[in-house]
Formats: structure tokens, sequence, C-alpha cells
């Protein structure tokens, strides 16, 4: 007996399930409300040198800046750069207060502003690259300029932060329970963004947000596959998309509450809080009873069983589950007591899966991340492009949940991958004057790389085993979350080509896109329980027929008949290879 079975008893889809997704929307929905936070915690305002000695009502603002201030290439007055003798300009009698003509003469020299910046507060009344300081001791920490990578470091630190925590709760989760590291998320995530919120420092902020984004890596890797195992075949799709709709609702509520807030401290205290009722949630939610039984656990399984059966309104008595037969589905499950990531790759077409899925993550993220945090260039303002961006992914959901049930999960990842990368080398043909474009095909590609994210997630909870999922997920996040860090670092490669940031996203995810086609298609499949599972299925899109591994005497024969019948693919030709040879895995 296979837990399909069981699930079909106490229902696999009702009142239990949706309470289920419902209690873990709040985790979803807070993810991209401190994944984007970026956005606006580290946005950097207009700014130039602060000048001593400006008078305060003087009349030619402007003329007076150019006399101080040198310009960009493109005309604009120099961010980060001041003349260390004011400039004479035409038509103006105007020196500075210690300045004289004689001083004018000769090639202008620049020097970096040597007492700091003055910024522009219209949009944003504080973010940390404009942070005060708290104290006399403490300086501004002014991240612009020549510190300006300090800014773009803390959003890799943050997903460095991701990085180790999905390794750290993917294993933890499947050595101690879905429902125990969740709450262990809920609590480091509050007190962590608390203490992020109240940085004396930016060394402090840094470490607070890394050790946030490790706390949080718990939600992106427990919450998924916790939907999914309670899940019956026909309605995981529905409930994984449905899931990935309360991340775009996170999307746009960020919108909302960066602009009804424009201070990086309350905000950031704005988007941690909900972490309280989160935890308070947990009461009801339920552990994963798949899970339950591959760890031996069968008295709490069908305790919770039992649970479903009823909210689902299911005819099943206190002994309708006959503990032998729950016992039966443990003993055949229980195959690996302790996982450890070195199982991903033990077996051949486990050690295929986590390969391809490691580098389709990365693409994923890389571009997904590179596109959502820079919303400069488009000709909107920081508000408008967030929640333009958001709102783009409702249809990007409704996208995804037809081609995964009518064309597959393996065909529709791979072309949203591709339709990404093209969004991202189609704008790289398009003028700058054509602002209108260049925000059509940035909303474009957005969509396209929400939407891979959203299959992602789907489909790689559908190809590892039960036994190894959390695992599974959380050495594919790792590598995902390697994408997401280096995304805004990327985005400084715009120093060396302009078109250079976007052109390494669209490559990106270009080769996740090719690496995508060579993962087994899920669509229809019940999820695998444990490795044998996983090595004995074979993707029918893959293979034209079954080819079962149940002795040495069945297979050649039967290799030989499907040679015979003219029904042959390459793994059937390997298939009588091995088995005459003996190497059949």
């Amino acid at each position: 007996m296979r837990f399909e079975e069981l699930l079909e008893q106490v229902g696999g889809f009702g009142p239990f399930q949706l309470c289920n997704v419902a209690l873990l929307a709040l985790p979803r929905v807070l993810l991209p409300m401190h994944f984007l936070l970026p956005i606006f915690l580290a946005a950097v305002p207009a700014h130039r040198c602060a000048l001593p000695g400006a008078p305060a009502n003087f009349s030619h603002q402007d003329a007076w800046l150019e006399a101080h201030l040198p310009r960009e290439p493109d005309g604009t007055l120099s961010s980060c750069l001041y003349f260390t003798h004011s400039q004479a300009l035409p038509n103006t009698t105007f020196w500075g207060a210690d300045q004289s003509p004689g001083q004018l003469e000769g090639e202008p020299s620049t020097a970096p502003c040597p007492q700091g910046w003055d910024y522009d507060r219209s949009e944003f009344s504080s973010t940390i690259a404009t942070e005060v300081p708290v104290c006399e001791t403490r300086g501004h920490w002014d991240l612009v300029c020549e510190q300006k990578g300090l800014n773009k470091a803390t959003s890799t630190s943050f997903f460095a932060g991701v990085l180790v925590g999905a390794v750290a709760f993917g294993y933890l989760s499947d050595r101690f329970g879905r429902r125990r590291l969740l709450l262990v998320a809920y609590v480091s995530s509050l007190v962590l963004g608390l203490a992020s919120a109240a940085s004396v420092s930016y060394i402090m902020f840094i470490i607070t947000r890394t050790l946030t984004g490790a706390a949080l890596a718990g939600f992106t890797i427990i919450v998924m596959p916790l939907e999914m195992e309670w899940l019956d075949v026909g309605h995981r799709t529905v409930a994984g998309v449905l899931s990935g709709t309360f991340w775009t609702v996170g999307v746009m509520l960020l919108a909302l509450v960066g602009y009804l807030i424009r201070d990086w401290r309350w905000l950031l205290l704005a988007v941690t809080l909900p972490c309280a009722p989160g935890i308070l949630s947990l009461w009801w939610v339920p552990e994963s009873a798949r899970w339950l039984l591959t760890q031996g656990r069968v008295e709490e399984a069908h305790r919770y069983l039992l649970r479903c059966a009823r909210l689902n309104g299911q005819l099943v008595g206190e002994d309708g589950l006959s503990r032998e037969a729950l016992n039966k589905v443990a003993t055949q499950e229980r195959v690996v007591q302790r996982p450890s990531y070195l199982d991903l790759f033990r077996t051949p077409r486990l050690r295929h899966i986590s390969l391809c899925c490691m580098v389709m993550w990365f693409g994923v993220n890389f571009s997904y991340y590179g596109l959502s945090l820079d919303v400069s260039g488009l000709g909107l303002n920081v508000y408008q492009t967030q929640l333009l961006f958001g709102a783009v992914e409702l249809p990007s959901k409704l996208l995804v949940y037809l081609l995964v049930r009518h064309v597959g999960r393996r065909l529709t990842q791979a072309g949203m991958l591709l339709g990404t990368a093209l969004a991202l080398g189609v704008s790289l043909l398009v003028p700058s004057e054509m602002g209108t474009w260049s925000i059509a095909l940035a909303v474009i590609g957005k969509g396209f790389s929400e939407a891979a994210f959203t299959t992602a997630y789907l489909f790689t909870s559908e190809l590892y085993p039960t036994v190894l999922r959390q695992t599974g997920m959380g050495l594919t996040s790792l590598v995902g979350r390697l994408g997401g860090s280096l995304a805004p670092l990327a985005a400084l490669l715009d120093g060396v080509w302009l078109s250079l940031p976007k052109l390494a996203y669209g490559g990106i995810a270009l080769l996740a896109a090719c690496t995508a086609l060579l993962l087994p298609e899920t669509r229809q499949a019940q999820l695998p329980e444990t490795i044998q599972d996983v090595e004995r299925r074979c993707a029918r899109n893959d293979c034209l027929c079954e080819h079962t591994h149940v002795g040495m005497s069945a297979q050649v024969p039967d290799a030989l008949g499907r040679m015979q019948r003219g029904r042959v693919c390459m793994l059937c030709i390997w298939c009588f290879y091995a088995s005459v040879h003996g190497h059949m895995t």
C-alpha cells in the first residue's frame, strides 16, 4: 500500500487541505516583502556633495552649483565630485566667499566629497544609504559613490544567509519534521528582524540581515512541500499556483507599505512584525503524515489522517485506517532514517535530477532577482515600478496553471526561462529613446521570470522522494540563492559595459532553459516516496516504454521484446546492454 491510497480514504483535497494552504499563506506573503525589501531599504536618492558656505537665499542656486560641481558625460551635475576651486560662469559675478578669480585660472581640478553628501529626501526620508548617525561617536553610513559596493553587499549578504539557511533547514526538517522547523523559522525571523531594525552601525545591520536571511530560508524550504505532501495528484497544480499567488500579493503589498512608510527602520519593522501571528497559527498547521510514516511514527500519522478525514467529511472510523496498513506503509518507506545531501548523488537518476535542478534554480534566481531589484531606468518612480512588476505576476500565475496542466512541468519551465532570456535579449536592441518599449519588455521579462520561479517550486517538489524532499529542496535552494546573491553584484557590471548585466541575466536564463529539458516530466505522476521509486520511474515523454527493474531473468527478454516490436529508445538499448553485462542499477 502507498500513501496515495491512504490519502484517498481521508480525502486528497478538501477543507483540511484548503485550511492548510491558508495557514501557510502568511510566510509566502512575507518572503517577497523581505527578499525585495532592498528596493526601498537600500534605495539611493539623488545626492550631491555637501558644500559649505552656500548662501541661504541665493536666487541663482543652479548657477552656484554649476560653479562648484563638475558635469558628468551625460550633462548632469556630478554626485560624487566637486571642484577644489569654484569656477567662473558666463554672465555671473559670483564666487565662493573664500575664492577669488585668480584662483580659477588653469585646468579645473576635482576631488571626492570631503564633508559628506546632501540627499534629496522628497521620495525617501531615510534609507540605509543615507542613514544619519545615532550618536555623536558614529558617522553617517553614506553608502554612495566609492561606498556603493557596500550598499549592494547588503543584498548579497542577505541572500548568502538564505543560501546557508536553505542547507540547514532542508537537512533539519527531514530529520526533525516540517512543523517544528517552521516554528524555528518564525521565531528567529521575528527576533533577527527586530534586531536589524535597531541596528546602530552598518556592521551590525549587515550581520543581522544575513542571519535574517538564514531564518527566512526556512519558509522557502518548508512551506511548499508541507502543502504538497497532503495533496493528491490532481490538485497539486492548483495548490502550487495558489501558493505562488500569495507571493505576488506580497510583492504588491510591499509597494503599498513602502509608499506609506518612507523610513527604512519603520519599514523593516512593518514587514517583520507579522511573524508574531504566524507563530500562533502553527497551532493549527499539521505535520506531514508522509514524513511521519517515513520516520516510523505511526501513531502521530494516524492521528493526523483521522483529523484530515473528519474535516473532509470522509466516513472513516477510529479503526477505519488500519494500523497494520499504516505499519506496512511505514516499513516500506523507512529507507533513509537520517537523510544526507550525499544521498542526492548516490544513485544515477537522483544524481541526474539534482545536478539539473541546481543549474535550473541558479538560472531562475539569477534572472528573477536581477530583473526585480533593478527598478531604475524605466521612467517610473520606484513605487509605480514595483506595483507594475507585482501586477504582471498575476497573469503569469494563470499562464503557469494552464501550461503545467496541459503541456507539463518540464516544457513550461523551459519555456518560461526562454521567454525571460528573449525579453532581456530584445531589450538590448531597443534604443533608450523608446521608453515605452523598454518598460513593456522589462514587464514581460519580469512576468516570464516569475512564471519560471513558480514552476520551479512545483516541479522540484515533485521530482524528489518524500524521504529526501526537504533535503533536495534545500540543495536546489542553496544553489538558487547563490544566483540570487550574485544578481545584485552583477548589476555593478554596467560600469564595464552598460548592457553587460542584462546580457548576463539573459544568458544564464537560456542555459537554465536548456537544462530544464533534461529533467523528467512529473505531470499526473504520483509523488515518489523512496529513492527506489525515483530510480524505477521513467518519464513517459522520455521513453515510449515502461522500464521495470524486476530481476535479471525478466529484463533481458523484456528488452528484447520491446526491440522486436519496434518500441526502441536509447534507454531500452542501454537496459538490454546493461542486463546482459550485469551492470543494471
